[in-house]
């Protein structure tokens, strides 16, 4: 389940391959208060397989990982801090 009232930010990364998906949810994530929710539209295959990994090894907290009925994924991660 999404909780929509807690997203602070949507970064669409549908179409970008590795390891740019990975860069992008970086910047994105910097750009975070402690606490915020990033919600990150990943693609099916290797972007899902490794950007919520990522995100986990830099400490931050995946929340939900639910796919949407064109087959992305959306992923809901709490920044660190």
């Amino acid at each position: 389940m999404k909780a929509e009232g807690e997203i602070t930010a949507t970064k669409n990364l549908r179409g970008v391959n590795c390891p740019m998906n990975l860069v992008y949810t970086k910047v994105a994530m910097a750009g975070l208060k402690p606490g915020e929710v990033l919600e990150i539209i990943l693609d099916d295959g290797p972007p899902i397989n490794n950007v919520p990994g990522s995100v986990k090894k830099e400490g931050h907290t995946v929340l939900a990982q639910t796919q949407l009925e064109d087959g992305a994924w959306s992923v809901l991660v709490r920044k660190a801090g």
